[in-house]
């Protein structure tokens, strides 16, 4: 069950998914919290930035600048997490991931849990009805995203 504050911060992930979408690039959407404060907020700039590895949940990483710990933050992402991204949160220490949709794209949220990750998925009708948009008009985008050929 999502709380308020974890609408909240899954509304930004998606808006910054739709920001992404509308400057043609992959709508993957992310923020970063600690409790109630935003951290940080970013989106996936392969695209834009001609960089491979700036995966939403990265460039929301990235924006965040150091931090000591994660360990009292959550990460908000429109869309399941890629391995990478995944890597990431392992890395990182990071405790919780509100994930918006898996239904697109079915990331890795059980190796997540196994490694002690609470990982819930919201299932939210406009992550989901976005990504399949995004896939449905530029499929030869999504799959280099995806790295799949």
């Amino acid at each position: 069950m999502l709380s308020e504050t974890d609408r909240k911060f899954l509304r930004i992930a998606y808006e910054e998914a739709l920001a992404g979408y509308n400057e043609g690039g992959c709508p993957i959407g992310s923020s970063l919290a600690e409790g109630d404060r935003l951290v940080a907020q970013g989106r996936n700039q392969r695209v834009q930035g001609g960089d491979p590895i700036a995966h939403g949940e990265m460039d929301c990483l990235r924006k965040a600048g150091r931090q000591k710990s994660y360990r009292k933050m959550t990460l908000y992402t429109s869309l399941s997490p890629c391995m990478m991204c995944t890597g990431t949160i392992i890395q990182f220490g990071i405790p919780r991931v509100v994930v918006g949709e898996n239904v697109n794209f079915g990331g890795n949220e059980d190796f997540l849990r196994e490694r002690g990750v609470e990982v819930i998925v919201a299932d939210d009708a406009d992550c989901a009805a976005l990504m399949k948009r995004f896939i449905e008009e530029k499929p030869e985008l999504w799959s280099e995203d995806i790295a799949e050929d």
